[in-house]
Order: C-alpha cells, then structure tokens, then sequence
C-alpha cells in the first residue's frame, strides 16, 4: 500500500472519530474530494508540487478543524453536494 494510500486510511479514521454521523464511505468520499481539491487548486494556482505529505498535512488540519460540521457544509456548497446525493 503506498503511503498516499495510508494516509488517506488513517484520515478516514480521524474524520469519523472527529463526526461520528459520517458512515466510513461517506468519510472517504471526504477525504478523497478534499485531497483532490487542493492538490487540484494548487495546480490550477500554479504553484509546484509540495508531494503527498503537504497534501496529507493540509487535509489533516481540515479535519482537525472543521470535520466535525462537514455533514452541515453539504447544504451550502453544491460543489461537495452532488456527491453525497442530497
């Protein structure tokens, strides 16, 4: 398993100690659509590729602060909506 993989498991875990409503595919699905998100604006900003461990760095923060009200984000950003099917 390759340590991008690890990472984003070990994540998942964190995510649903930090909101225990999420189911554990709902916490990935998290998961993966922030770590897409940055690495995907930080390409479109132009800056350079720090690697996966800036990348687990950030999300990590993310859920660390806001994890537990991401459920309560969906109603607010469409973005993220679509693909929780509410």
């Amino acid at each position: 398993m390759s340590s991008h993989h690890h990472a984003q498991k070990e994540l998942i875990k964190e995510l649903q100690r930090k909101n225990g409503s999420l189911s554990e595919e709902e916490a990935r699905k998290w998961i993966e659509l922030l770590w897409e998100d940055f690495e995907a604006t930080r390409a479109k900003a132009g800056r350079k590729y720090r690697g996966s461990e800036m990348t687990e760095q950030i999300v990590r923060q993310w859920v660390t602060h806001y994890g537990a009200h991401l459920d309560e984000f969906i109603a607010t950003n469409p973005k993220f909506n679509k693909y929780f099917g509410e």
